[in-house]
Order: structure tokens, then sequence, then C-alpha cells
């Protein structure tokens, strides 16, 4: 049984005090990383404090991104995921890999033209037909990333039969990138943006810019993403 119990001597509001040391029992390895926090009732038992102090605590740990909640399960310790910089690999593998269930949100799945922009980079005619594909990645039910991809339709399915992975609908039809080139690049969460992650407005992210090749070297794929600052950090190897 971990001790959260507030000091009556203290000065420092009782909300705090306990935020202090539920982050000093996580620090500790008393409460471990991705497991459930007790129950709000649970708390003030182990507490004597209110439901209302005992919500002000948690909510400033989640603001702190230390603690996140699941709709209908509960609030839980995150987890910091680190993700090789080197390997080419999609949301949904990356997912899987660590033994989560991935998930997504669709903001977009049409066609269209691509802007200069999009022509230039995938090398393409103003005139092809490109297929924009904006989701909200989950793991858990957790929203992670935002993540806008561009892919030219001549290497799709028809859009209707693309799912979570676009990694899998390409490799299906032989098209998956071997290669590629992403750029990473610290930035702060828009209120729209922080509205789809959950996450406070003007909150750590992390931009993505990936461009994506076949064998040959041809661009099939742009995508710009937005990933969460608190939860995710690019490793690469170094020598």
């Amino acid at each position: 049984m971990i001790d959260l119990s507030p000091k009556k001597d203290n000065n420092t509001p009782i909300y705090i005090q306990i935020a202090d040391s539920i982050r000093r029992h996580i620090s500790d390895g008393q409460i471990h990383k991705g497991n459930a926090l007790p129950s709000e009732r649970d708390l003030c038992e182990l507490t004597g404090a209110s439901r209302v102090t005992i919500r002000k605590a948690v909510d400033r740990l989640i603001e702190e991104g230390l603690l996140f909640r699941k709709q209908g399960s509960g609030t839980f310790v995150s987890e910091r995921i680190e993700v090789a910089g080197t390997y080419l690999g999609g949301f949904t593998d990356d997912a899987l890999a660590r033994g989560q269930e991935p998930g997504c949100i669709w903001l977009m799945k049409n066609y269209g033209n691509p802007t200069s922009e999009e022509a230039s980079i995938l090398k393409v005619s103003m005139a092809c037909k490109v297929a924009r594909l904006g989701r909200v990645r989950l793991s858990q039910g957790e929203p992670l990333a935002i993540e806008h991809a561009i892919v030219p339709e001549s290497y799709l399915p028809p859009i209707e039969e693309i799912g979570d992975s676009l990694y899998a609908v390409l490799e299906a039809r032989g098209n998956r990138p071997v290669k590629g080139r992403q750029k990473v690049r610290a930035s702060l969460a828009t209120p729209t943006e922080a509205g789809l992650l959950s996450i406070r407005e003007n909150s750590e992210i992390l931009r993505i810019e990936r461009i994506t090749q076949l064998a040959d070297g041809t661009n099939i794929e742009f995508t710009r993403s937005a990933y969460r600052g608190d939860r995710y950090d690019f490793v690469t190897d170094i020598r």
C-alpha cells in the first residue's frame, strides 16, 4: 500500500502535495508505467482528501503528460514510446510490435488533385489523382498522433478498401515503400490538434514530414504528422 497522505503542517495546497506524491511514487517505480492509477474513491481513502481535490491533483499530472485518461477504463500512467529513427515502419506495425491495439479515427479519406508542392514532391502532374488520408492514430484507445498522407491513386486499391494501415494496403498491391527520408522538429499543438489529441493547447508535439520511395526510387508517399511530444522519443543509433 503506497502512502499518498498530504502533510497537515505543510502550507502547500493539498492537491499539489498529492500530485507531487504520485509523481514521486511513479519515479521510484512504486506505481508502474502503463498501470492504472487507483480509482478516485480509493485515492480519497488513501489520502483523506475530497474527490474535488483528487481530481485537481490528477488533472495536474495529466496536463504534464505523466498520466492519461482512457474513456470508460480509468486513469493510467503514461509510458514513453521509443521509435527507431532509422526504421521505415507504419504506426500500426509499431503499435503491434509493442503489444498494443492500434486504431484510428478518420478525418478525411477522399481523392483530389495535388497542390503544386505535393506534385513537385511526388513527381506527378497536377492533373494526377491522389488520395488524401487524414487520421488520428490511436493505441489502446489513446490518441497519439495526427497523420495526413498523400499517395497517388494508381498505387492504391479503391479508397473504401483502405483500412487503418496504409502500408498494409500498399504491400498487398506490391507497392510497400522500402526507403525514404523524414524530418522531425519540435513544435506546439494548435487548438485543433490539442482537441484531437486530448492534450492542452500549446503542448509540445513533434512534427514529422516523411517522403517514402519504392525500390526503383519512385516517390510514393508524402505524409505530414503531429506526434505527442509527451509520449514519443525518436531514437537513432550513432557510431
